[in-house]
Order: structure tokens, then sequence, then C-alpha cells
């Protein structure tokens, strides 16, 4: 893998019974790069996300992430690749019985942090997303753009080589949307590389970065007009 990539993939297929969902996909993202994925409902841009963070594995290829060689991945090695990325859902998946402070201590106290290093990192990445005013808030008092902030403060705490973000606009509206992608475009802008899912393809023409399709069970470089 080169010093320059977080992702590296080579000739990756996919199937479900017997179908090819992704079909001999090669695909590298370099350090500090953003990426968009998309494509039609079901042509497998779920599948190419979670062969990244191991919840799958592919049926035929080699996948490099973040130093770890997730196509050979042992079972217990995947809690240790999942945290060098920072993961972003759609649908937020917060702790609805802890504050927003206690949503982003969660990812550190279970890799063994002291309370003291979490106290400060938890109110540094709050900072950098703009909640530090929030941070004894219950998810439910929080907006929706506000609400996928604190994931992304979570998806941030154990500084990941790598962020994916799934549809993270996908539940908001145009102006919390708007304000994500620039959280998002900060976030690159400080080094760390971003690849996301979308299919929001205004969002793409109105910050435009290197964009992938993924169709016919192929990867494809384009050009969003």
């Amino acid at each position: 893998m080169s010093e320059s990539d977080v992702i590296e993939m080579h000739d990756v297929t996919v199937a479900y019974e017997s179908e090819p969902v992704l079909d001999t996909v090669n695909f590298s993202l370099g350090v500090g790069e953003f990426c968009y994925v998309i494509g039609k409902t079901g042509a497998g841009k779920s599948s190419f996300l979670k062969l990244l963070y191991s919840d799958i594995k592919p049926n035929h290829g080699m996948i490099r992430v973040a130093d770890y060689k997730v196509s050979s991945l042992q079972d217990k090695e995947i809690p240790h690749l999942r945290r060098r990325l920072g993961i972003v859902f759609q649908d937020f998946q917060l702790l609805p019985d802890r504050n927003v402070f206690e949503n982003v201590a969660f990812a550190l106290r279970v890799t063994g942090h002291k309370q003291k290093f979490i106290k400060h990192r938890v109110l540094e990445v709050l900072g950098l997303v703009g909640l530090s005013h929030k941070r004894k808030a219950m998810p439910k008092d929080l907006s929706g753009g506000e609400q996928q902030r604190v994931v992304i403060a979570r998806a941030l705490a154990n500084e990941p080589r790598l962020l994916l973000a799934d549809e993270p606009t996908g539940n908001l509206d145009p102006g919390a949307s708007s304000s994500i992608m620039e959280l998002l475009q900060q976030i690159n802008n400080r080094g760390m590389a971003v690849l996301m899912v979308t299919h929001d393809y205004d969002m793409v023409r109105k910050y435009p970065h290197r964009t992938v399709q993924i169709r016919d069970g192929g990867l494809h470089e384009i050009h969003v007009l």
C-alpha cells in the first residue's frame, strides 16, 4: 500500500447468491483526499462502504484500509481497524439516554482512554463541530443538523485516518445539509481523508470533489454537471 493512500482496492468482487454487486473493482483514496461515491439505489454503494470497515468480506480481491489488509482480516482485528476509521451514518445512531458529552465520550471509553484525556478530547471535538455549548443536551432536544454534528464529533474522537460518511445529509433539510457539508470540508482541509456516499447530486455540484459512480458492478470516475 502506498504511503499516500488510505484506501487501496484491487480486483474486488462482491456477489450475493452468485449475482455480482461489485465486479473486479479497483479504487484508491489518497491521504487528505475527498471523494464522493454516487449511484442508483441498489447499485452497491452500501456494499462498497461495508467492505471498508469489514462488515462484509469480498468474494475476490484485495482491500487495504489505513494499513490493515481488510480482505483477510481476522474477526479479533476488526475493532482495531474501526478505531482507525470515523464512521458517520445517515440515521445518527446516538445513544438516547446519554447527553452530547457522554455520546462522544463513549467512543473513547470503549478504547480504554483515561478520564482526564476523555474530558479534554471530547471538549476539543465538540468545539471543532461548534457544539461546546450543547454538551449537556440530550439527543431528543437537538435538531437533526445538531445530532449529525454530534455523530461527526464522535467519529473524530479517536483521531481516525479516514472519515466514512454514509448519506450524512440524507435526513436533513437544505440549510442543515449545507452546514454539514461545510463542516466536512473543514475536516478535510485539516488533512483528513473523507469518503462520502450520497445520492444528492446538487450537493456534489455545490461542493465539487473527485466523484466515482457505481454502475453495472463497476466503479467509474465521472464529472457531475
